[in-house]
């Protein structure tokens, strides 16, 4: 049977088709058509202006998160899962659970209309939604925790969450604001004053799943996803809850939110050295079997020297030997990363992990002979000024 290198990098098995990825993706767009037909029945005209302002945020965010993912990149389908996850399951359920709410305050006249929102707002909404789409994360720390291999992983699907479900609901909050007259208000509200915070406040609850992926057995492992899940809901209700206050208020929450985004940059920073590190620990290892030159290790150290890399694979051997360059390249982060959750986590299976390991420097083999294969033309740059140079042969 030919092995697929493109399942052993995404972590499945050859020869076996993603079918809970492929289900969930069809099921969040389900989701997400109902609630685009309800938006658009209920809507009308508005709903074109609505839907069109919503895509506008997304635009300019979504390559700058994915922009994150570049050292150890996430597979897509998993990516386009958890953005459909937030757009589609969570926005769905969380627009019936908190109007169920709301109506529960009202009309048993517990409160009244005012009051009963900005309750559901600050106390309810934050609870629910965090809930639904922080709901995806957790599925992925019990079904797929090889893929969360450091905060960087749990922070790139927390966002793709929020920044689905943020476009679903803005369609909404636009339609709403043309039905008003104060489409130019809540448009600077949602897309320009806090257009990062669903994706700010799920990113806490990815941070505490992926703590719990790379811990062992204890209770660091059970209590991460809980505290991070505290933590996206407390800034969450917030920042809701602030809106009562004035512009007093407000500010109060976007220092906080704003603190918290710079605490975020903090930790990915972090976490890409610490990738590094694994590199330079772990690799050498492999240098005596042909698979990895001292030359490579510099150039898999740096995201320029990557680039510079798949360059001149490229100019070498046309797009498959990029796509082989491509493939080494993650192969090598990913082999770096299973060894350090081996090391970290007990309760693996050795067999699984064995043959993971075997499957990687296989990817690694294949994909270093074929960008190999043919000689530079152009020939290779020379990169002594940056430090990389194209890999050499074994």
């Amino acid at each position: 049977m030919a092995i697929d290198p493109s399942a052993i990098l995404t972590g499945r098995a050859p020869g076996r088709a993603p079918i809970g990825v492929i289900l969930g993706i069809v099921f969040a767009s389900v989701c997400l058509i109902v609630i685009l037909a309800f938006d658009a029945i209920t809507g009308g005209a508005s709903f074109v202006v609505g839907l069109s302002l919503a895509v506008l945020p997304v635009a300019v965010w979504l390559p700058l998160v994915l922009a994150l993912d570049r050292l150890e990149p996430e597979p897509p389908n998993a990516l386009i899962f958890a953005f459909l996850w937030g757009a589609g399951v969570a926005a769905l359920f969380a627009s019936i659970l908190n109007t169920l709410g709301l109506s529960l305050l009202t009309e048993t006249e517990l409160t009244g209309e005012e009051e009963g929102w900005y309750i559901v707002a600050t106390f309810g909404a934050p609870v629910v939604e965090e809930l639904l789409k922080g709901a995806v994360l957790f599925g992925m720390l019990w079904w797929r925790r090889q893929e969360l291999n450091g905060p960087t992983d749990g922070v790139i699907y927390a966002a793709m969450v929020g920044l689905g479900f943020a476009a679903t609901e803005n369609i909404q909050y636009f339609i709403d604001a043309v039905e008003v007259d104060q489409l130019g208000y809540v448009f600077v509200l949602r897309a320009i004053v806090s257009p990062l915070l669903h994706p700010l406040c799920t990113a806490m609850t990815g941070i505490g799943v992926a703590v719990a992926a790379l811990a062992g057995p204890g209770k660091l492992r059970r209590r991460a996803p809980l505290y991070g899940l505290l933590g996206a809901i407390a800034l969450h209700s917030l920042w809701n809850g602030s809106t009562k206050f004035g512009i007093g208020g407000l500010a109060f929450a976007y220092l906080v939110g704003f603190a918290v985004l710079i605490g975020l940059i903090v930790i990915l920073a972090r976490d890409r050295r610490r990738i590094v590190q694994l590199i330079g620990h772990y690799l050498p290892l492999y240098g005596p079997v042909g698979i990895v030159t001292h030359d490579d290790l510099r150039m898999l150290s740096t995201l320029p020297g990557r680039r510079a890399a798949r360059a001149w694979a490229r100019a070498a051997g046309g797009r498959p030997a990029e796509r082989a360059m491509t493939d080494y390249q993650q192969a090598a982060t990913e082999l770096a990363l299973l060894h350090q959750r081996a090391g970290a986590q007990r309760d693996l299976d050795p067999h699984g992990l064995e043959q993971q390991r075997q499957y990687l420097v296989w990817v690694m083999q294949q994909a270093r002979a074929a960008f190999l294969a043919r000689q530079p033309r152009p020939p290779a740059p020379t990169w002594g000024t940056t430090g990389f140079g194209p890999p050499t042969r074994p």
